[in-house]
């Protein structure tokens, strides 16, 4: 069961950033196996992929493994996260850790993520932000609509940008996780899955459609036997004082276990300065 107490309000922390957001980075997740050589392509790869996000509301929840590694400068970092999604009421919570070398010390509290509508809240967000305080950010003015920001691809969002396929092609069955599962690969475009995205997602898409240099995303996408989209990759081109290659997973798994969100009170939300 989810609990919601969603606020209108927006804080003056709501424009923050994540400061590490753009020193992310993911690694590739789960594993996999050879085609099946007597496996056969679906008849239209495209609708398959087009539809994993309705597939996921019908499925309702699922817990969540993500990972996120950028590459700039011939360095590249890795920020992984944990939680579970709600597919059904677009909402999730994720336990996001830092790398050791993001802020030059050795352990970093875990940042607490809450995925809803339009907004992501964390908690332990550091830089001059009390502990007992979140920072809400209201991701329809990201430039990246959080696709990058957070640490961590929203799974709904990522799973919402596949709507937006513009060439696939089908790989082969494969195992995720000891499911078996078809690979699907091809590119994906924002602005067009901005365009056909559900209501609540629409907006970060939109942003993320103005704010990246290039609409085009690469993606391998592998679905299950039920069409739940099990593990997505996509690679995304991010220009934030040079050019930044980010490769964000999404691990799915555990369909159907509840997820709770609580939001905060507007009282625990931090409206001072957020330092970058």
């Amino acid at each position: 069961m989810v609990v919601h107490q969603h606020r209108r309000r927006r804080e003056r922390a709501g424009g923050a950033v994540l400061a590490v957001g753009v020193t992310l980075a993911v690694t590739a997740m789960g594993g996999c196996a050879g085609a099946g050589s007597d496996d056969r392509p679906p008849a239209d790869a495209a609708a398959v992929v087009r539809g994993a996000a309705d597939t996921l509301t019908k499925a309702g929840s699922a817990r969540a493994r993500t990972a996120m590694e950028m590459a700039t400068g011939g360095t590249r970092v890795t920020i992984r996260g944990e939680g579970g999604v709600d597919f059904k009421n677009r909402m999730g919570q994720l336990l996001v850790m830092l790398p050791a070398d993001v802020k030059g010390k050795a352990e970093h509290r875990p940042i607490t993520e809450l995925l809803v509508p339009g907004a992501l809240y964390m908690k332990n967000r550091g830089a001059g932000v009390p502990d007992d305080k979140w920072v809400r950010v209201d991701t329809t003015t990201l430039a990246d609509g959080n696709l990058v920001t957070g640490g961590a691809t929203d799974p709904l969002v990522a799973a919402e940008l596949l709507r937006g396929v513009q060439e696939v092609t089908y790989v082969g069955e494969t195992e995720v996780a000891g499911t078996k599962v078809r690979h699907y690969r091809g590119t994906t475009d924002i602005g067009r899955a901005a365009a056909s995205a559900s209501a609540e997602v629409r907006g970060a898409l939109e942003a993320a459609a103005k704010g990246f240099s290039k609409d085009t995303v690469p993606f391998d996408a592998y679905l299950d036997e039920e069409g739940r989209l099990r593990k997505v990759r996509h690679r995304f081109t991010y220009v934030n004082n040079g050019v930044i290659d980010v490769s964000s997973t999404t691990l799915l798994y555990g369909f159907g276990t509840p997820v709770t969100v609580v939001l905060p009170a507007s009282g625990d939300i931090y409206a001072g300065k957020i330092a970058e």
